[in-house]
């Protein structure tokens, strides 16, 4: 491939993105208690990769809607199943642990079968249940566990998709749509006989088989790596989504799917590619999420969640993808700050504001904002900044109108 056809000769932004995550890793790193000097504590290691985690869906978020014109109100639910893929293992394996040591010590050994037993009823115990439902079957296996990860998601938006995309619909009944799905998703999660614990949800996550003798402040830094090269590589996938031909059709798909159509592309075929992928991006993302965060449960997949995703990138710009990660990165941090306890109350006199219940607040006022005033987001200051102006163009219309595609358009 010709070096001005590269990916980052067309998108220079990915090589400028790749080295700030470099330094911001090798920083906490080298300031984190696991193999550092111990400035910054466990936890804050912890937050700081669960932040990770929420950048890599805000790109899966910024590709779906800032890029392809689809608001997605759902995808939080496939950031959840990848958390669920990956938790029924650590679950599985850190309760098979404890049953074996503790069966161990019977005078006659026990049976392959008595020990799942022992661990069905350990885990379903809480719900009154002992026998493992068919959704666990591969959860022995940590192979087979790792790619329900990427195909439970991805099948899900498969399917979602081609029913949705086949019939065409657009603008907000997808969006409706996308979120009666995550609804009802959260909903059958919340019984008991759903096979997940209902709204117990799958704990101790963080506690990994094998690693019992490995520290926690290692631990963490072990995830926070994992999370910071799952974000490059998936901010390397979104960028050579975007760029090229392809990048310019989901783009034409954005801005007007009917003359898109009309020039002879498969608009459905696009929607649906990009879905999936961004599907499976933030199956991966909750994977790497949950484990750091210990826990995981109905609660964390509500539509809610999935509206938080949409207004994080908006924040930061969508469009854009370094702006869905500031967006990410910046709101999710402000969160946990506002909502942790650690700015202190405001009196105002007859009132005392309370940053913990008026931070939503914060969050929805910031967003009318930027919606209002700077439709760019965070990531529109970059443009002031290096004084990016619209690409020029030359050449003779392609249409029959004088806001059609030029010559030199066409060609890039």
């Amino acid at each position: 491939m010709p070096v001005k056809d590269s990916l980052f000769a067309r998108n220079p932004s990915v090589l400028i993105f790749l080295g700030v995550l470099a330094l911001f890793v090798a920083a906490v790193t080298v300031l984190g208690e696991g193999v550092g000097l111990g400035l910054i504590s466990t936890s804050f290691v912890k937050t700081l990769g669960k932040t990770l985690c929420l950048c890599l869906i805000a790109i899966a978020m910024d590709l779906v809607w800032g890029y392809t014109g689809i608001l997605s109100l759902g995808h939080f639910a496939f950031f959840g199943l990848g958390g669920y893929m990956i938790g029924m293992w650590l679950m599985y394996a850190r309760t098979e642990t404890i049953v074996a040591a503790s069966l161990a010590q019977a005078e006659i050994p026990p049976t392959p079968q008595e020990i799942r037993d022992a661990i069905g009823t350990q885990i379903f115990g809480v719900v009154g249940a002992s026998d493992f439902p068919a959704i666990w079957a591969f959860a022995h296996s940590l192979p087979l566990q790792l790619a329900l990860v990427v195909l439970v998601p991805g099948l899900l938006a498969l399917v979602f998709g081609w029913l949705a995309f086949r019939s065409r619909v657009t603008g907000v009944y997808l969006s409706i749509l996308t979120q009666a799905m995550t609804l009802a998703l959260s909903l059958y999660l919340l019984q008991n006989d759903s096979g997940l614990r209902g709204n117990n949800g799958l704990s101790g996550l963080q506690n990994i088989p094998g690693a019992a003798d490995v520290p926690q402040s290692l631990l963490s830094i072990w995830f926070f790596w994992g999370s910071a090269a799952a974000l490059a590589l998936g901010y390397v996938i979104a960028a050579f989504v975007v760029s090229g031909k392809f990048g310019s059709v989901i783009r034409g798909i954005r801005d007007d799917e009917a003359r898109v159509r009309f020039l002879g592309y498969s608009v459905e075929a696009y929607k649906l590619f990009v879905f999936t992928l961004t599907a499976v991006i933030a199956g991966i993302a909750g994977a790497l999420y949950y484990p750091q965060a210990g826990i995981i449960n109905p609660a964390e997949m509500a539509p809610i969640a999935s509206i938080y995703l949409a207004v994080w990138v908006a924040i930061g710009g969508r469009g854009r993808l370094y702006g869905a990660v500031i967006g990410a990165g910046v709101v999710s941090l402000l969160s946990t700050w506002f909502t942790g306890g650690q700015v202190p109350d405001l009196p105002l006199g007859i009132y005392t504001i309370k940053w913990v219940d008026w931070w939503q607040v914060l969050l929805g006022l910031g967003f009318v904002l930027v919606t209002l005033f700077a439709p760019k987001g965070i990531g529109g200051l970059f443009d002031l900044i290096s004084g990016r102006r619209a690409p020029p163009r030359h050449g003779a219309d392609l249409g029959p109108d004088t806001g059609s595609f030029r010559e030199k358009e066409a060609e890039q």
